[in-house]
């Protein structure tokens, strides 16, 4: 007995440090280009190098095909809204970064909101999201949504039973009628098992990086599992309508589940590449009169490195 407990303590050990060099690979792709992949993956099994140098190969390459897109719908004037939610740690945020990664932060922009203050709660529940939604020519990304009312608020106590009822009743109208004013709406959910949300939070608790991740809300969840679950349930149920159908992602692999969310989205879009002249640089202007100021050396940044 004890022997088998020290496997899975040994293996969760290993999954753990697994899950913690994925995370540092998200940040690894923020900064780095494809370019030399080869050079900085050297040292790993050749199965992992592998897999790792075709998944980064496939990022970039969609990602390419995003700033098409982003091209398209600036050219086109089109209005996009992407919803992502799903439970905490399932992976939203880390599709989001791919997304607008490479992207111009004038047209694709990130709707977080924090919990309603005290004015925004005597609103009308969708008004505060209302302000973020997208002009002509820009794509919207809402990490969590006005779905929040169908999971938390409703899994937490934080709504009624009446506010919960007439957030069903209105949703399909609401969405019918950004549709109907020429916005493309796009709704996934993430979805993770039990274990896999597990040991991602043990991820976060054993990386001071990533410690500020985990709120007191995020270990509740844990405790209410199956409240979230059939919370779920009843709202693809009740809210998946043809105008703004729901598409759930299998994101227990993290990897896999950007690439098949990125190329998913792009499908659901008719873009096409926008021909652009060609960029010409022009010469600079030299005025001989033009003298350069010396800078104080007190207001240099010391070059501690």
């Amino acid at each position: 007995m004890f022997q088998n407990n020290h496997l899975d303590i040994q293996d969760l050990t290993q999954r753990i440090a697994a899950d913690l060099l994925d995370s540092y690979d998200e940040e690894l792709e923020l900064e780095r280009e494809d370019r030399d992949a080869d050079a900085w993956m050297h040292g790993e099994p050749a199965h992992d190098r592998m897999a790792r140098q075709q998944y980064f190969q496939e990022l970039f390459r969609l990602q390419g095909e995003l700033v098409k897109l982003q091209d398209w719908v600036q050219h086109s004037r089109q209005k996009v809204v992407i919803l992502f939610e799903g439970r905490d740690a399932a992976g939203k945020g880390g599709v989001i970064k791919r997304i607008t990664q490479r992207l111009n932060p004038r047209v694709a922009r990130v709707a977080a909101l924090p919990a309603p203050n005290d004015r925004e709660r005597t609103q009308w529940y969708f008004q505060r999201y209302v302000a973020h939604l997208p002009a002509a020519g820009e794509i919207v990304l809402f990490d969590r949504s006005w779905y929040n009312r169908a999971g938390v608020e409703r899994v937490m106590g934080f709504c009624s039973d009446e506010e919960y009822e007439d957030f069903f009743r209105t949703v399909p109208e609401f969405e019918k009628m950004l549709v109907r004013s020429g916005i493309t709406l796009v709704k996934y959910w993430f979805s993770i098992t039990d274990e896999e949300q597990h040991l991602r939070f043990l991820g976060r608790i054993h990386d001071p990086l990533k410690q500020w991740k985990l709120s007191p809300m995020d270990l509740e969840s844990r405790v209410r599992w199956e409240a979230y679950t059939k919370a779920k349930e009843t709202m693809l149920e009740r809210t998946h309508i043809p105008e703004a159908p729901w598409w759930v992602v299998q994101a227990v692999d993290k990897k896999k589940a950007r690439l098949n969310c990125i190329a998913h989205l792009l499908s659901q879009l008719p873009y096409r590449e926008v021909p652009h002249p060609a960029v010409v640089l022009p010469e600079r202007v030299r005025n001989p009169e033009y003298l350069r100021q010396p800078v104080p050396p007190s207001m240099f940044v010391p070059e501690v490195f």
